[in-house]
């Protein structure tokens, strides 16, 4: 009997060592088959309590090849271990051999339970199976777990993914104690078939029946608030996570980041971005993407060089945000730097990445290193033939843009309404009205949509620049929609480049009422009073921006020298080479005096004295950054300088007061 006893004792000794060592966890595979070997050596391979905590962690390396071999080796598996079986599958993305399993489990006699069903259900669901989850859910009522609130959701989540939202909706209605998982499947469901406005009524729902959303929760409706703009929703979400001290929280801080910057309010975003604690490259990569899509390049470049101090390497949604940036300065050299951070055959693999470098250059005029980068891109799609197509047509290429919409069509890349934006934009360049119409009355006969308000612009730009006015104020008055501030700005510079100072009032006045905030169309329109003699007019539409607080946006010119962008403003005195710069000024203006050139003060539309209009034209923001690029650079060097707005006539005088 001692003898006996002793053994036992020894077994159940090192049974517990064994449990020990399986709580401990495993670093290799190896180390598992280690331990299982121990187990069969003792005699333990009939515990299945150990052969349990041994199949789920053989599944966290991923092989289920020796899983399975470890569970058909069991003589008498219990309904854990098929659980545990359907789990790891499900877990590792064999969800056609977890249902093969659960077909295996029924006919050895096992009836599933409320932990069996929401991962065969979950299987059914990411292989949309909806016939079997229909079987499933008969299944479910009958073994009477129709009450169940993880089952319950889990075939709310099988019906939302085979788009039936209709029976998901009833399913959670029916749960009588819902919980914050089935709150956010319904609300995902909702988003995932497009009814965003009712997912946030939902998130609505939820908060009134006093439950707590969770990070993943909130993330959802705000995807929602930005799927179809609605920022004041977004706004009191902000203020409710606020209270309840999530706003630290990186995925809930970074999903508020995102929907601020993609409306525009770069203020709000910020100030999210700087409160959190924590920010991953997803947040920083919103926010880089956000200044640049959102006309604040400096700002997008100034952060992406924080980031990069902070040790994060760019992600592609960060580069594609720093190459926007770069393309709105005209910044070839930081551009060309920086798309070195990645190496080539990533934007050469990825057309998201491609597509930007494509752009970058393209904008900054290096059309030969656009062209290098679209031939080298291994997949291209629309958007890539897009890029090259706008680029060519920008840099006066009209006939390779051309070409190349046609080498477009014979690689069976359908053309899509970008495509003919950037065939008209060449039209434009080129002044080939004739052409220019072809391609838009071709917009419905022969490709498959209907002119937008885009292509109305480019139309309405191409007619005015080449002295059609009429024909153009006669197509906005035709449009299908009202014309926008971009339609009707492009009729003006018609007007501006050939003196029609009736129909530009007329067109300011439209452009006053659309962007009331807009001081650029106020200042233009005292101007055209002020060129009439109209002065009482002029000063009434001064009045006007006083009594509304409107400021005038000044004129700002980029340019770049040794990777570094520098700013200049009108009359700007605060460059480091500002002598330098003057100086250089007043070389250039005594060389053109004495060759002949006299300045056109009717450019600043001002009651004014001419000396002081000439002082005015003489220290524009674009001639301070070409004389900077002049004493900076060598003859041979190109100067790039970007304006944040239009060039005028003598610098369109847009910038002066």
């Amino acid at each position: 009997m001692a003898i006996f006893a002793n053994s036992t004792s020894l077994s159940l000794s090192k049974a517990l060592d064994v449990k020990k060592r399986l709580f401990q966890g495993f670093d290799s595979l190896k180390q598992l088959k280690h331990v299982h070997a121990v187990l069969l050596r003792l005699g333990l391979d009939e515990d299945n309590y150990l052969l349990n905590m041994t199949l789920r962690f053989s599944f966290d390396f991923g092989d289920t090849r020796y899983t399975r071999l470890l569970f058909n080796q069991i003589k008498q598996p219990n309904i854990f271990l098929w659980n545990t079986m359907i789990r790891g599958l499900v877990s590792n993305d064999c969800f056609t051999e977890s249902i093969e399993f659960f077909h295996s489990m029924r006919k050895e006699g096992f009836l599933p339970n409320n932990f069996t069903f929401p991962f065969v259900l979950k299987a059914c669901a990411r292989l949309s199976h909806f016939r079997f989850g229909i079987i499933l859910h008969a299944f479910v009522v009958k073994v009477g777990f129709d009450s169940d609130v993880f089952v319950n959701t889990s075939l709310v989540s099988l019906y939302v993914k085979c788009g039936y939202i209709e029976h998901a909706f009833k399913v959670f209605d029916d749960i009588p104690c819902k919980n914050i998982v089935s709150w956010t499947a319904i609300i995902s469901g909702y988003i995932a078939v497009g009814k965003c406005r009712e997912a946030i009524d939902m998130f609505r729902r939820l908060l009134e029946m006093g439950l707590r959303p969770d990070s993943f929760t909130l993330v959802r409706v705000l995807s929602a608030c930005v799927q179809i703009g609605d920022v004041g929703s977004g706004d009191w979400i902000d203020r409710y996570i606020t209270g309840i001290g999530m706003a630290r929280n990186v995925f809930v801080a970074t999903s508020l980041v995102d929907l601020y910057a993609k409306y525009g309010n770069m203020e709000k975003a910020r100030r999210v971005f700087d409160g959190m604690g924590e920010k991953d490259i997803v947040t920083w990569s919103s926010m880089i993407q956000g200044y640049a899509s959102n006309g604040l390049p400096k700002e997008a470049l100034d952060l992406f060089f924080k980031m990069l101090n902070e040790g994060l390497k760019p992600d592609r949604y960060a580069m594609v945000g720093f190459l926007c940036a770069c393309a709105r300065l005209g910044a070839l050299e930081l551009g060309d730097w920086g798309s070195n951070l990645m190496d080539r055959n990533e934007f050469l693999a990825n057309p998201v990445l491609g597509t930007a470098l494509v752009d970058m250059y393209a904008k900054c005029g290096s059309m030969a290193k656009a062209w290098e980068v679209f031939r080298g891109v291994k997949e291209k799609d629309r958007v890539v033939w897009n890029a090259a197509i706008s680029g060519l047509a920008m840099n006066g290429h009209v006939k390779a843009a051309f070409g190349l919409f046609g080498q477009m069509e014979k690689f069976g890349i359908q053309p899509d309404g970008n495509t003919l934006v950037g065939l008209l934009c060449g039209c434009t360049h080129a002044g080939l009205v004739d052409d220019g119409r072809q391609f838009f009355n071709s917009m419905g006969p022969v490709f498959p949509f209907t002119p937008t308000i885009e292509h109305y612009g480019c139309m309405v730009d191409l007619l005015g620049r080449a002295g059609l006015l009429d024909e153009a104020h006669h197509l906005i008055k035709s449009m299908p929609m009202k014309a926008n501030a971009i339609v009707w700005g492009a009729l003006l510079g018609g007007c501006r480049l050939h003196r029609d100072t009736q129909l530009a009032e007329h067109v300011l006045k439209q452009l006053i009422a659309l962007e009331p905030w807009n001081s650029g169309n106020y200042v233009l329109l005292s101007n055209i009073y002020s060129s009439g003699h109209k002065w009482d007019d002029a000063a009434k539409i001064r009045s006007i921006m006083n009594d509304k607080g409107i400021q005038k946006i000044p004129g700002c010119s980029w340019i770049e020298f040794n990777g570094i962008v520098h700013e200049f403003l009108v009359g700007d005195k605060s460059h480091p080479l500002s002598d330098s710069i003057y100086a250089k000024l007043g070389e250039l203006e005594k060389a053109l005096k004495a060759a002949g050139y006299v300045p056109k003060t009717d450019n600043v539309l001002f009651d004014i004295e001419e000396e002081e209009k000439e002082h005015f034209l003489g220290c524009h923001s674009e001639k301070l950054a070409i004389a900077f690029g002049l004493i900076s650079t060598d003859p041979k060097h190109t100067i790039r300088v970007v304006k944040n707005l239009r060039v005028c006539g003598l610098c369109s005088c847009k910038e002066y007061w």
